[in-house]
């Protein structure tokens, strides 16, 4: 089987003015998906990432440079990844179509290349 990542955008509004009761019954949405996943041993591994926006290398001018990054005023701000196992992208494309996260935000899929 393939590796595949979920990468998680999130829409920065998507949470904004929920109560803590509802983040909570989010969090639960995410943690069932998770387990069903491993049951099926098809979960890899998955993080959240910290608020922290993080810093972004480039290069400028023939040198590499480093700034902070993304600001809060994308539209999208990645927010976590899942790796997952799958057959195909059909298969890991149907994985991420039953994520919580669709509700959220957007999620990419990419094929992780082993080498």
């Amino acid at each position: 089987m393939a590796k595949f990542m979920l990468l998680l955008h999130d829409r920065p509004k998507a949470f904004a003015g929920l109560s803590p009761a509802e983040m909570q019954q989010i969090v639960l949405k995410y943690v069932a998906w998770g387990r069903r996943l491993r049951v099926k041993k098809l979960m890899v591994e998955g993080h959240k990432l910290t608020e922290n926006p993080g810093r972004v290398v480039r290069q400028k001018r023939g040198k590499p440079m480093v700034s902070d990054g993304p600001y809060a005023e994308s539209k999208e701000l990645l927010g976590g990844y899942y790796i997952v196992k799958a057959k195909d992208y059909d298969e890991a494309l149907h994985l991420a179509l039953d994520c919580p996260h669709v509700a959220y935000g957007t999620i990419e899929v990419r094929q992780v290349d082993e080498v």
